[in-house]
Formats: structure tokens, sequence, C-alpha cells
């Protein structure tokens, strides 16, 4: 099979460049950055200096939403020898437990780091997380609404929380996080976008002008949101109550 470089005949330094744009970018797509990540690191590690570190931990994270547990484990073993008293790398040793649903081992990782650092957020959102895979959806309720009596500035714990008060069909409460995403975020065509569905769900006169409100404010920052174009659409199929 051809490698990554061959197929689209590109040099190890458009290799590098692109996965620094999809760290930038925060695109999670997994498995070309499997793809382009190990081949750089395996025929071209010695060139990337420094960069070699962040491009192990992006490939590590990709290598797990693939299920690549050897290509992990390679990533983790050069970032343990050249770190190994870093919380990050002990939080990615966690990491690899809970794609293993090792969540009781992974959860230790969690608590020794939090134990030397109370305030490392990465860890506690990662305790989080493994209450979400175990199902246990009140536990991670409670624990971001404390985060979040902590850290209030966060807007990945207040999406987030929202989306599980959304799947508990809580909708006022997933409305008050939208919210507090759009006080911070005013500028974010998919935060409009999700308070409109909340309140279209929630149904009501009310509720209905505001999610009309909404789908149109959406749809003005920007106008390719075609989710939002059906939603406006939607909403404004419904007959208007007379005064």
């Amino acid at each position: 099979m051809a490698s990554v470089s061959e197929l689209y005949d590109v040099g190890w330094e458009e290799m590098r460049d692109k996965l620094r744009k999809w760290r930038e970018d925060n695109c999670r797509n997994s498995e070309q950055i499997v793809d382009v990540g190990e081949e750089l690191i395996s025929d071209h590690g010695s060139k990337l200096g420094d960069d070699v570190w962040i491009i192990y931990e992006q490939v590590m994270i990709a290598a797990l939403d693939c299920s690549r547990d050897d290509l992990a484990i390679t990533c983790l073993q050069e970032l343990k020898k050249q770190f190994p008293d870093s919380h990050r790398v002990k939080r990615l040793s966690g990491m690899r437990l809970e794609a293993l649903e090792r969540y009781d081992e992974a959860n230790k990782y969690y608590e020794a780091i939090l134990q030397d650092d109370p305030t490392n957020t990465a860890a506690r959102k990662r305790k989080i997380a493994i209450l979400k895979a175990q199902g246990k959806t009140t536990e991670a309720v409670r624990e971001l609404n404390e985060y979040l009596e902590q850290f209030v500035g966060d807007q990945e714990a207040w999406h987030e929380l929202s989306e599980l008060y959304i799947n508990e069909h809580d909708y006022g409460k997933a409305a008050f996080c939208l919210e507090e995403l759009m006080m911070t975020n005013p500028h974010n065509h998919l935060y409009c976008e999700q308070y409109a569905e909340v309140k279209y769900t929630q149904g009501g006169l009310e509720n209905l002008e505001l999610s009309r409100k909404y789908f149109a404010q959406a749809l003005r920052l920007n106008n390719r949101n075609m989710r939002a174009l059906f939603g406006l659409y939607m909403v404004s199929a419904i007959p208007r109550m007379s005064d």
C-alpha cells in the first residue's frame, strides 16, 4: 500500500503543517491524523525537533479514537520517557485506560493529578467523561455543575452540560446553559441554532417566538447554516395565534 506522502505527493513539512492546522482548528478527523501522523513520526521523527512531542500527543489521542492501541502505546511510551512526571502525560495514560474501559484504573490517574493540583481542569473533565461513559448522567450533571461554580467561563463545560440536559429532556436548564454561552460568545451561530431548537422543542407561543428569532439570528451569522434554515421554515409554518 502506498504511503501518505506517495499517495498525495507531499513532503514531511507539508504533513507536519497539516497536523498543525488540524490541531489549531480542533479537527476530530482521527483516521486522517493517524494516517499522516504515524508515517510522519515513523519516517521523519528526527526532523521534527520539539514539534515531535505535540505530534505524539495528537496522534495518540487519534489512535485511541481509531482503536489503534498499538500506536497509542508507542506514542505514550515516548512521551513518558521525555516527560516522566508530567500531569499531561499522566492524563494521556488515563485516557488510554478509558478507551479500554478500565475506568477505575483511569480514575486513579486523575485522582493522583488532582491531589497534586486541585485546579487541574483537564483531569476533572476526564472524571466527568468517565461518568458519562458509564451512563451515570445524574452524577455527571452534578459534577459539571460543581465544576462550573469554580470555572464559570469554561464554554466547553457549559455546552457539555446543555447536551446532558437535552438528553435528559430537561429543556429549561439546557436553555439556561445555552443562554450563558450566547452571552459569552454572541456571534457563534451554532449556539443560536441550538437555543432555537431547544425553544422549539419546549413549545408554547413565547418559546416559539424565541425559536423563530434565534433561528433567524443563526442565519444572519452564517447564511449557510442549513439546519437553522430548516428550523426557521418549520417554526414559521406553525400558525401564529391571534391576539
